[in-house]
């Protein structure tokens, strides 16, 4: 299915209309929907969020959100999973988490599905980036690769026994392999 495309909306008019399943993205002055995700790319994005929030959240380091609108200078997107650094996260006055997030995150990662366009997702990792985001990760299923951005040096592309870059201060001892390990689930039953 082709992402369905509309144009000629501002980001504040974007903003105001009602939220579509699976999400849609505001980018260039274009609205463009994100494709609905899979059974890979919905493990992934648990297992990540389950992970970095298991070591970052009680001792208030940073937080995964999973499928969070981010909106902030002229585009709103919603990476697959997008961390905040505590103290960047917009708290409300009751010490609620907010609605809207008008802030970059400080590390996005997105799952690469089948039918996405691989330069539509960069160009989002690398907006990010741009507006004050510390880290991007691509996690690619299909070659089981994951593509790290960061501001100050070129992406690397790393695989098997390597080791990903974090945020800093959460602790995580993560492998390519390990991250795609969780594709297999522990007590599933044989086909017949």
């Amino acid at each position: 299915m082709k992402n369905k495309i509309k144009t000629k909306y501002s980001l504040e008019a974007f903003l105001q209309l009602p939220e579509t399943k699976p999400a849609s993205e505001y980018i260039n002055g274009k609205i463009l929907q994100k494709p609905m995700p899979k059974g890979k790319h919905s493990r992934l994005q648990l297992k990540l969020c389950n992970r970095i929030n298991e070591s970052a959240e009680s001792q208030k380091i940073a937080y995964a959100f999973p499928e969070l609108r981010c909106s902030f200078g002229t585009r709103s997107i919603v990476p697959d999973v997008a961390v905040f650094k505590w103290s960047r996260i917009p708290f409300e006055a009751d010490g609620e988490v907010p609605n809207d997030f008008l802030l970059s995150p400080d590390w996005t990662i997105e799952i690469l599905s089948p039918e996405q366009s691989s330069n539509r997702v960069i160009g989002n990792i690398l907006y990010c980036l741009e507006h004050g985001c510390t880290l991007g990760w691509l996690v690619d299923p299909a070659d089981r690769s994951i593509l790290v951005f960061r501001r100050d040096r070129q992406p690397e592309l790393l695989q098997g026994p390597d080791r990903p870059s974090v945020l800093e201060d959460i602790q995580l001892e993560l492998t390519i392999d390990t991250i795609f390990s969780w594709l297999k689930m522990s007590g599933r039953s044989p086909q017949n």
